[in-house]
Formats: C-alpha cells, sequence, structure tokens
C-alpha cells in the first residue's frame, strides 16, 4: 500500500517556543529554523521536523496522572550519560520510572515527558 502522507513536522503547544526550541536544539543537535515569540523550529536533515506553537494560558501535562497527548522516544547510546546531559539542559527526572533500567523518563522545560531508550 502506498502511504498517503509523510509526516513533514511534529508541532508541540506550549507556554515558550523559543525556549523549547533551544532545549530540543541542544537535545538533537538540531538546528533551529525559525525562532519567534509564537513559533519556533528545528530541522535535522531527513527526519520530521520538531516544531512548537504558543497556546495562550497553556497547562503543562502531568507525569504520571494527568493528561499526556504526546511524548517522544530518544535514541541514545547511554541512558544515565545521555539523561545526565539533558537534565544540565533543563529537563527534569520525574520520580515515577516504570521503565525498570530499559528507559528513564525524562520532561522537558515546560513538563512534556520524553523517554531516553538504548539503540538496538
Amino acid at each position: 500500500m502506498s502511504a498517503l502522507a509523510q509526516i513533514s513536522t511534529i508541532v508541540i503547544d506550549c507556554g515558550d517556543p523559543v525556549r523549547l526550541a533551544e532545549f530540543y536544539s541542544g537535545v538533537t543537535g538540531w538546528e533551529i529554523t525559525y525562532s519567534g515569540e509564537e513559533y519556533a523550529s528545528l530541522a535535522g536533515g531527513e527526519q520530521p521536523g520538531l516544531a512548537f506553537v504558543r497556546v495562550e494560558g497553556y497547562e503543562a501535562p502531568t507525569w504520571p496522572e494527568g493528561a499526556k497527548h504526546v511524548h517522544l522516544d530518544l535514541t541514545v547510546a547511554d541512558l544515565e550519560e545521555a539523561a545526565g546531559r539533558m537534565l544540565a539542559l533543563g529537563a527534569s527526572r520525574p520520580e515515577f520510572q516504570p521503565g525498570k533500567d530499559q528507559w528513564v523518563v525524562l520532561t522537558d522545560p515546560e513538563g512534556h515527558p520524553f523517554c531516553l531508550v538504548t539503540g538496538a
């Protein structure tokens, strides 16, 4: 079956697009392609882009309870080393960690959860 469409960009609602673009640029090494008060975006080569749009009155998701609209899985070589570097960039490490050393859950500076997993 041929594809009807391809994902070009994953857009994340937030309160501060510039802050999140800078955070995820530091995490992924991707280039910030646009940065403004209402919208910011990153590009990482052939992969779908990542963008952030400001939503008035934005409320962060909660972990582990509450609504989690979407989360990203990021492949890393070493879970703890990558987690430490991302914490230094502004991530937080919630107490609840369901991965049992198989993955690590972090939250970005605005509370969006994301998981670190090791490559196969």
